[in-house]
């Protein structure tokens, strides 16, 4: 999605327009520069007094500017952490223990960089709530007083990162004194206010919407937000809360409420999760209450539709022994409501082969188990920010028994699992890989069976340029007459309108050749760029589709603009896509525009 703030909010919209107006000041950009280190030193070193000058001049203008050059370049920010001091290892063997926390919550702009210093964002500064204190100190794993642990400060910075009101987090150790080590955690706030409009398009249908977002209220890293979006299949006026960490706890709380315009959603979560490795219990519960028009697709147009009616609820309670020899082995057990009433859509001039209804009403119980093998890795599949993978295997599976005892229509044995696991061979490639696999058994066969299973291949050529390969896979038995393997643009074959294919399983290779700048136009947004091709197809019968599978194939390029700044949304793509294979209905050119968690 386009970003597009409304006029009542000056800073807002800036920072929204600003990609557009980079892409009219790129003349003379040298992508391929390379990356400016903080602590480096030039290589044609100046007087001190010339140095000085300059250095003072460049002040001047940015303080009398209102924003830095489109011809910025990325810096990184160093480690604190002192050369001399031990290794993590060393420090642990040693028995030393944690003395003072301190907690750095940075600005969205660093004013002390001359380039930063800049009215437009002195100004988003002074309107920004930073993000408080206490709000980072109520997430650390660990205290003073505690063993010193490198691992635990570690997975702190990994869920620091995963909020979407910080841009980035570093947690280190900073100074040792008599067999204590002080600690710092250095925090990067972005902008967290959507007051906009926002546009996206895929598979030849525009999705817009309106809304007002608070990602980080009050600084308290709460979410609320109200919008307005007309999507592919319905308009929807969404209320939504989020609080990650209820009154100061662990527990979350997340609220929903839809009026759309095929029926309303109401939505609640409260939950305790397992949040670290190292956490012993879990408790949780989930409501929704869903009326809605689903439809039936083939070749990218809606054949059929039907009304659901879901009603769903979840409790579960959970344990764990914690981390044991670096794995993590947690058990669940709840019980889940699902019962889903299908029926014509009145008025409606389409086709309707109303599915037969479903209750399920089951106790279950799960197994997970967690390797402690996480990596970071930068400019993979964003830009110019860090990154956290999984290499351990994670491997879950539930099983439950539905039947009329507990509620349902049926008896069946319910279950799905999935597994996921990381490999790499040096430090120019790595293989990710991860399965699922969800379905029944009843009335002595397997039902709405589904495997699907995807590998992302990534190999490093440079520092800024990265060869990406995906191949996903779904593979469905009997599936429920509510469920579709659709393959199309909205869902990776980007050259092909949304939806296009159905089947009873798909098949999608993809290979990107991708290109991470260290341009930082305005010093706003990161660019990089993409050259594609996509493969794929459906297979086995559909009874609501068409015949046909046939391999369709697309290529193309793209833009990729980085956001730094904003919670707002990680990577925005600018797609064009060419078929290499599609009738005449397809126009020959697919204009993609979207925002992704990826690139």
């Amino acid at each position: 999605m386009i970003l597009v703030p409304m006029r009542h909010h000056p800073t807002a919209l800036l920072l929204a327009l600003l990609p557009l107006a980079a892409l009219s000041h790129a003349e003379g950009a040298a992508p391929d520069a390379p990356v400016t280190d903080t602590t480096a030193v030039t290589a044609a070193e100046t007087t001190a007094d010339a140095t000085a000058e300059a250095s003072g001049q460049a002040a001047g203008e940015a303080r009398r500017g209102f924003l830095p050059g489109a011809r910025s370049r990325v810096t990184r920010e160093t480690s604190r952490r002192p050369r001399d001091l031990p290794s993590d290892a060393e420090l642990a063997a040693a028995g030393v223990h944690i003395g003072e926390v301190r907690i750095r919550p940075l600005e969205i702009f660093d004013t002390s960089v001359p380039e930063e210093d800049t009215a437009l964002f002195r100004l988003a500064n002074k309107l920004h709530i930073r993000t408080r204190e206490s709000t980072i100190a109520d997430q650390l794993l660990f205290g003073s007083g505690d063993p010193y642990d490198g691992r635990v400060l570690q997975e702190t910075a990994r869920l620091l990162r995963g909020t979407r009101y910080l841009h980035d987090a570093r947690v280190e150790p900073v100074a040792l004194r008599d067999g204590v080590v002080d600690i710092e955690v250095t925090t990067n706030d972005v902008w967290t206010l959507n007051p906009g409009i926002s546009f996206g398009r895929k598979g030849g249908k525009n999705t817009s919407g309106i809304e007002l977002e608070e990602l980080n209220l009050l600084g308290l890293g709460t979410q609320i937000g109200i919008s307005r979006n007309q999507g592919v299949d319905r308009t929807s006026t969404l209320f939504k809360y989020r609080d990650r960490q209820l009154g100061r706890s662990w527990w979350s709380l997340a609220l929903d409420y839809a009026d759309n315009s095929d029926g309303k959603r109401k939505g609640l979560l409260l939950d305790h999760d397992f949040y670290a490795l190292d956490t012993r219990w879990a408790a949780g519960g989930s409501f929704v209450d869903d009326d809605r028009i689903d439809s039936r697709y083939d070749r990218g147009e809606v054949i059929d539709e039907y009304r659901v009616q879901q009603r769903a609820a979840t409790v579960y309670g959970g344990w764990s022994k914690g981390l044991v020899a670096g794995q993590v082995l947690r058990w669940r057990a709840g019980y889940t409501y699902d019962d889903r009433q299908f029926d014509v859509v009145p008025g409606s001039k389409l086709p309707s082969d109303i599915p037969p209804d479903r209750k399920l009403a089951y106790p279950w119980i799960s197994a997970e188990w967690i390797e402690d093998d996480f990596r970071e890795a930068r400019n993979r599949d964003q830009i110019e920010r860090t990154e956290d993978f999984a290499y351990g295997w994670r491997a879950r599976g539930r099983i439950g028994y539905s039947s009329p005892t507990f509620g349902a229509d049926r008896s069946a044995l319910v279950f799905d699992g999935r597994a996921s696991r990381g490999f790499s061979w040096g430090d120019n490639q790595s293989l990710l890989f991860e399965t699922a696999l969800n379905g029944r058994h009843e009335d002595g066969q397997f039902r709405d069976l589904l495997l699907e299973a995807e590998a992302r291949y990534y190999r490093r050529h440079s520092e800024r340029r990265l060869g990406f390969a995906s191949l996903t896979v779904a593979v469905g038995h009997e599936l429920d007459a509510d469920r579709q393997v659709l393959l199309g643009g909205d869902n990776g074959l980007r050259g092909y309108p949304l939806r296009y294919q159905s089947g009873e399983g798909r098949w999608l290779l993809t290979v990107e050749q991708r290109f991470y700048s260290n341009w930082y136009p305005f010093r706003l947004f990161n660019v990089g760029g993409a050259v594609f091709a996509d493969i794929g197809s459906t297979f086995g019968a559909d009874p609501y589709g068409s015949k046909t599978r046939d391999i369709l194939a697309d290529v193309g390029f793209g833009l990729r603009l980085g956001n730094s700044r904003s919670g707002l949304g990680n990577v925005l793509h600018i797609d064009l896509a060419f078929p290499l294979n599609a009738d005449k209905s397809i126009k020959n050119m697919q204009f993609l525009v979207e925002t992704k968690r990826s690139f």
